[in-house]
């Protein structure tokens, strides 16, 4: 029975440990599957704690006023969590813990925002170039979740924020002190639906820059841009300013002409030259002025006078800052293209009448004093009138011609001027104690008769606008010739009035350039009335590249680049979505 009892012991026993093994390798299959499963679920876990943090964040923002992450500020908030929510709050520019190539790549374009004349810290450049850094350089091994949604995050605001400038602008012209009327667009850039392309389809800098303008004089002054940041680099980075004294005429000697050959050897106007520290104004100097001037809207006569010498004195970085207002205005107008449409440009006194992107007509303009400045704006003209009679204004009428009579009283007949009630009877002006007439108590219209000496020439051109403001012929031929042409009471005269109207009329058989030049010798008003409007553009730029990619460089008239460079360049804000001032 013992024996037989050890025995069944012994078997008991066996079982035993069989089964024990049998439950230490169940068990073992059990801890594997739950590892697999736990590391599986780990994993899902990693992928998901940047989604969790990213809508954390968001949703953390929700309801405020100013939105922040670490004190960075979030712009396009709404833009964020519509884009987010879409992909269900997954990040876009990290992937398995890493920032991706496109993430980098974005980075550059924020940097390279310069080139369109705006500020890239306003697109987080510092925060996003800290987090960069600290990643690269393994300074954070393994960043956390929220780092890297932080991240993302300011890398998407940044995408918006820098597509919305890119598309509307960075400031608002609504705000300027100085007047912009020219209607800005009114869409709202679709840039969820680039962005999420760009990334489906690894072309971040091609969507992005869809925003830019669609003119091709955008992308032309956006490559001037690049070099004359690359100028800035170079051996002028302390511009040593020139003082005028006296104009130099070719061959003479002046001390400034070393200084004067450096710098137009520096923008390329002058080529190689032998003997730099000569103080000979030469033949070879001549020729690069006289390209300096015309590049610069100088009368290109050679003779470096005040005008030449103060152009000449601006910097590459002065050059750059005009050049980013510029751009700004450019990004204000609608990118409609236009087949046909009369521009003039204020800064340049000129006016270009363009047809199928060919300029039918160039002429020189003489625009508004500086103290009444002709208005940028846009409208459509309809007709136009040859040998127009010329009511006064109110503002000249009081500012130069009651003046004049006062100290003349043959002045108005003079000028072919007559005297009207407004109920259109001639008053003899000889009949008029003119020496207690003023504006306010002054009943009468003066109105000046066609003719060669009208204040208005022998044709004018009108687009209806609140400035009353037109296009006209001019008596004083004489005055083109002048540098500055900033010589008008705000309207546009022409050089070339007779044939803007031929090139207007030109689908009208009746108008040829025969009848046109009878009915001005008939010396009678008549109007003519257009078959098709056509829109009419008052533009102020100061820079702009030409067709050949020459960068043309005008005076600001009116003192407005500077007003606007400085708002160009404030540190944007937070809680308007395009900023006003």
């Amino acid at each position: 029975m013992g024996i037989k009892l050890k025995t069944n012991e012994t078997l008991s026993d066996n079982k035993m440990y069989v089964g024990i093994e049998n439950l230490k390798i169940l068990g073992f299959v059990v801890f594997i599957f739950l590892m697999t499963l736990s590391t599986h679920t780990f994993s899902r876990q990693i992928d998901q704690g940047i989604s969790f943090e990213i809508r954390s964040i968001l949703e953390g923002a929700e309801g405020q006023s100013f939105h922040f992450f670490e004190n960075n500020p979030i712009f396009s908030f709404d833009q964020l969590v519509n884009f987010y929510s879409q992909r269900n709050f997954k990040e876009a520019w990290v992937e398995n813990g890493k920032l991706t190539c496109l993430a980098y790549e974005l980075r550059h374009l924020i940097k390279q925002s310069i080139f369109d004349g705006l500020v890239p810290e306003d697109y987080h450049l510092e925060r996003i170039e800290f987090y960069f850094q600290q990643f690269s350089n393994n300074r954070i091994s393994f960043p956390s979740n929220l780092e890297l949604a932080g991240l993302d995050i300011l890398l998407s605001d940044a995408f918006f924020l820098y597509a919305t400038h890119l598309y509307k602008g960075k400031t608002h012209p609504e705000y300027l002190t100085s007047g912009w009327e020219i209607r800005t667009k009114t869409s709202e850039p679709e840039i969820i639906g680039q962005l999420i392309e760009a990334l489906a389809g690894h072309e971040i800098r091609k969507h992005l820059y869809s925003f830019q303008p669609k003119f091709p004089l955008y992308s032309r002054m956006r490559r001037s841009m690049i070099y004359f940041h690359e100028k800035k680099m170079g051996k002028f980075r302390d511009w040593e300013t020139i003082t005028y004294d006296n104009s130099i005429k070719p061959m003479e000697s002046h001390l400034s002409i070393p200084n004067i050959r450096q710098k137009l050897l520096f923008w390329g106007d002058l080529n190689d030259y032998k003997w730099l520290e000569e103080t000979l104004y030469d033949s070879a100097l001549l020729n690069g002025v006289l390209e300096f001037q015309a590049r610069n809207g100088l009368h290109p006569d050679g003779l470096i006078g005040k005008a030449t010498i103060e152009a000449i004195n601006k910097s590459p970085k002065e050059l750059i800052d005009q050049i980013a207002v510029n751009m700004e205005r450019l990004r204000w107008i609608p990118d409609t293209t236009l087949n046909e449409f009369i521009l003039v440009n204020i800064a340049n006194y000129s006016l270009d009448y363009i047809k199928n992107r060919d300029t039918l007509l160039h002429s020189k303009a003489i625009v508004g004093k500086t103290y009444r400045k002709t208005p940028v704006f846009d409208a459509q003209l309809s007709y136009l009138v040859f040998n127009p009679t010329w009511t006064v204004p109110p503002t000249i009428l009081k500012n130069d011609i009651i003046p004049a009579v006062k100290k003349d009283p043959q002045y108005l007949s003079s000028k072919n001027m007559r005297l009207l009630t407004f109920s259109g009877k001639e008053v003899d002006p000889g009949s008029i104690d003119w020496q207690n007439i003023s504006v306010s108590n002054f009943p009468f219209m003066i109105r000046q008769d066609p003719g060669r000496q009208n204040s208005l020439g022998l044709v004018k051109f009108m687009f209806p606008n609140k400035y009353n403001v037109y296009i006209h012929d001019t008596p004083a031929r004489e005055l083109f010739a002048r540098e500055d042409r900033a010589l008008s009471s705000g309207c546009i005269r022409i050089q070339k009035p007779a044939e803007l109207a031929e090139l207007l009329l030109m689908d009208q058989s009746l108008w040829t350039k025969d009848r046109i030049q009878m009915v001005i010798n008939a010396g009678k008003e008549q109007t003519v009335v257009l078959k098709n409007k056509i829109p009419v553009i008052l533009l102020y730029l100061t820079f702009w590249t030409d067709s050949r990619h020459v960068p043309m460089i005008r005076k600001d008239i009116y003192k407005r680049d500077d007003a606007l460079y400085q708002l160009l360049k404030k540190p944007w804000q937070s809680n308007t979505p395009i900023q006003k001032y």
